[in-house]
């Protein structure tokens, strides 16, 4: 055959052309459609016979990127919207007047003193004329809820609408908290919350007379507050949920009230006379004046009777900057100090007793930081009114049980104390330098062994 024949033949053909390379994008598609075939053929060719799977709606949508900024707008402009119509959808002043008259006018006689009381089918008349935005309210779940002791089956028209006013007022601190939920994702980071709290102290009176400068401060004092004890793991981030279930922020919005006593304010975190003597002590505390405390400042916090052993502790567990503690540690370890009895501040300090990281408490743990006192103050402390219960206990603990059981478990399940069997059980000094521990877990009171020694420690 000619050459000029095959040539042709060969042109002519299909296949004949020179293959084009493929794109990415079609090789992706490709070897999907491959994966999707040997898949199937692995699988035995079985098709699921519930078809409910393909009606499940998309229940994960990812955050846009810091790059996308047309998204993030979007995100932001959404979540506004969303967040107004949650307010219009709230009672306002007028409408909660108007409830108030409906109620009233409604009431169910007799009265219980002076204090008005309504009845269920009067309950549902106000629903109907209350209008739709509190047709939440009336509801028999909400009517069985008030309902107490009354004979009659009433309720407190006063109960009722303070039940209303509470709801109201949460809802509406949830949409302002939210409006500083960046992320939108039912958090606030520690930024968050200082804006939040930087803009309220204006509309505080209790406030009134803190100087701007002073504002940092104080919201770095306030924060610390809600972040030592929402934030056990310390992730950097609060719920909303928490914030408004805790009593934190009540206690800080109590600061709008003019005529707060002056005890009131004392024992408020938040107060600017509790907040004016932290920071006061901090700056006592700072003696070289650098903004930062050392080892040596901070032991002579309180009554200075802190040892150097609890010290060397404080400053291994806790951040430090050059082996000195700024103003926010110094905050942690006051609300620990000051909250003894709160979950948060137990974490706080058995992590300082736990000088092993075991997790739990030995007769090890314990001995060393009583190793830091002197003999002779031991034994004075030992013979007192406050020591003396505490040392009995300790001593039964570590001299009566078998090493097997030498630990006392940290958290929620803590080991706690119990009477000892023998009323005349004597203190023995020499078992907590010479003899071997050996220990059990004892039961009082629901008060940890750890925290009634400490406790006992520190108010002696």
């Amino acid at each position: 055959m000619d050459w000029k024949e095959v040539l042709r033949r060969r042109l002519a053909a299909p296949d004949a052309g020179p293959q084009k390379k493929k794109s990415e994008q079609e090789l992706k598609e490709e070897e999907m459609d491959l994966f999707t075939k040997y898949y199937s053929e692995w699988k035995g060719g079985r098709k699921n016979t519930n078809e409910f799977y393909k009606t499940i709606p998309r229940f994960y949508y990812r955050l846009p990127a810091e790059d996308e900024v047309l998204l993030q707008k979007l995100r932001e402009e959404s979540r506004a919207v969303f967040l107004q119509r949650k307010s219009r959808e709230l009672l306002d002043n007028e409408e909660l007047q108007n409830l108030w008259f409906l109620l009233d006018k409604h009431q169910t006689p007799p009265m219980i003193g002076e204090e008005a009381m309504i009845n269920y089918e009067n309950f549902l008349k106000v629903g109907e004329k209350a209008g739709p935005k509190c047709k939440q309210f009336f509801t028999a779940k909400v009517f069985a809820k008030l309902l107490h002791t009354d004979s009659y089956g009433r309720i407190s028209i006063m109960q009722f609408f303070n039940y209303v006013m509470r709801k109201v007022w949460l809802h509406q601190t949830r949409i302002g908290l939210s409006l500083y939920d960046v992320a939108g994702q039912g958090y606030l980071r520690e930024s968050d919350l200082e804006n939040y709290i930087l803009e309220l102290i204006p509309t505080l009176p209790q406030l009134d007379g803190l100087e701007k400068s002073f504002y940092s401060f104080y919201v770095c004092t306030a924060v610390r507050k809600f972040f030592f004890f929402l934030d056990p793991l310390r992730t950097g981030k609060i719920k909303i949920q928490d914030i408004l279930a805790c009593s934190f922020l009540d206690d800080l919005l109590e600061l709008r009230d003019e005529e707060l006593s002056k005890e009131s304010q004392e024992t408020n975190w938040f107060s600017a006379p509790s907040a004016l003597r932290v920071y006061g002590q901090y700056l006592n505390l700072d003696k070289d004046h650098n903004g930062m405390l050392s080892k040596e400042e901070l032991s002579r916090y309180g009554t200075a009777t802190m040892t150097n052993v609890f010290l060397d502790r404080v400053f291994q567990e806790c951040l430090t900057y050059d082996g000195e503690m700024d103003y926010k540690t110094y905050l942690d370890f006051v609300l620990a100090l000051e909250n003894r009895k709160e979950p948060a501040a137990l974490q706080y300090i058995f992590k300082l007793l736990d000088i092993e990281n075991k997790g739990y408490l030995n007769v090890f743990s314990l001995n060393y930081f009583f190793r830091g006192w002197p003999r002779g103050r031991v034994v004075k402390f030992a013979r007192s009114a406050a020591g003396g219960p505490v040392f009995r206990r300790f001593e039964s603990w570590a001299r009566t049980w078998h090493c097997s059981s030498d630990h006392a478990e940290a958290a929620s399940h803590m080991p706690q104390l119990e009477e000892p069997t023998t009323k005349n059980t004597q203190l023995c000094t020499g078992g907590l330098w010479g003899e071997k521990g050996k220990n059990k877990i004892f039961k009082k009171k629901k008060i940890p062994l750890f925290y009634q020694i400490y406790d006992a420690l520190e108010a002696n």
